[in-house]
């Protein structure tokens, strides 16, 4: 069985600021229709489109945030390149982080000593804030793909990826995305249980290694992150620090890594 994540058919050549007419809704609506179908013929046209969506999504949520404590932001957007993008998503996270800290928002910590958060797990800790609220359209593929989304997001990434299970804890897999890293694509799962209540499981290369276990704390949500070999790991949930530090255990040594070294 084939599908648009794997083997998508001849490439179509789109125009950027075609791109973001689409995705900022400026196109006409018969104009829109004929361009999403060509969207969907060409892989790079849809992940940049999925990655500006994402970016406007976290842009939006972390301004809303931003607000309930500061003045109101102005953001104007403009779409550039990737790497453009990326580093002012980037730049307002890195504003958002420090806002929090100084007004008592996001407080990362290892084991109750102050420390830094990485950008990926400022990225994650959004991208958990962003998502989980939807109600339609919570991931970009469902587990019933299970199959599919991992084959098409182990590729984006570059090597091999799972959706560990957490059966044990009462979480079941809802599907998941494709989201911007700090560096390139990165990957989220998310999981709900019986009540609704929601984690995900962020996944993106990292450019500088953090051996240790930590948490971030931000509002009622809570993620913990660590890294190994390359790749950054970011559980994030509304649930008790000692759930979700159970279950990040669990997810460390379920995808490689050791978890017995956190201390």
């Amino acid at each position: 069985m084939t599908s648009d994540y794997d083997n998508p058919g001849d490439p179509v050549t789109i125009d950027p600021q075609t791109l973001s007419a689409f995705v900022d809704g400026q196109l006409m609506e018969s104009e829109a229709a004929a361009l999403h179908a060509r969207i969907e013929r060409d892989p790079q046209a849809k992940a940049r489109v999925a990655a500006w969506r994402a970016q406007d999504v976290a842009l939006r949520a972390l301004c809303r945030e931003l607000e309930k404590k500061a003045p109101p932001l102005v953001v104007v957007s403009k779409r550039r390149s990737w790497p453009r993008a990326m580093a002012v998503a980037a730049g307002w996270l890195a504003v958002g982080v420090g806002l929090g800290a100084a007004i008592g928002g996001f407080v990362p910590r290892s084991f109750g000593v102050p420390s830094q958060a990485p950008a990926f797990a400022r990225l994650a800790d959004v991208a958990y804030a962003v998502y989980s609220p939807e109600v339609r359209h919570p991931v970009e593929v469902g587990a019933a793909d299970e199959a599919q989304l991992t084959s098409w997001l182990s590729k984006r990434l570059g090597q091999p990826l799972s959706a560990p299970s957490l059966q044990e804890y009462g979480y079941t897999l809802v599907g998941g995305r494709l989201l911007p890293g700090e560096t390139g694509p990165a990957a989220q799962f998310m999981y709900e249980d019986q009540a609704g209540a929601r984690l995900t499981l962020y996944l993106a290369h990292v450019t500088k290694a953090e051996p240790s276990f930590r948490l971030l704390e931000g509002g009622d949500r809570r993620t913990f992150y660590w890294v190994n070999a390359d790749l950054g790991y970011a559980l994030s949930g509304a649930t008790s620090e000692a759930k979700l530090h159970a279950i990040a255990i669990a997810v460390c040594g379920a995808l490689g890594g050791r978890p017995e070294s956190w201390r």
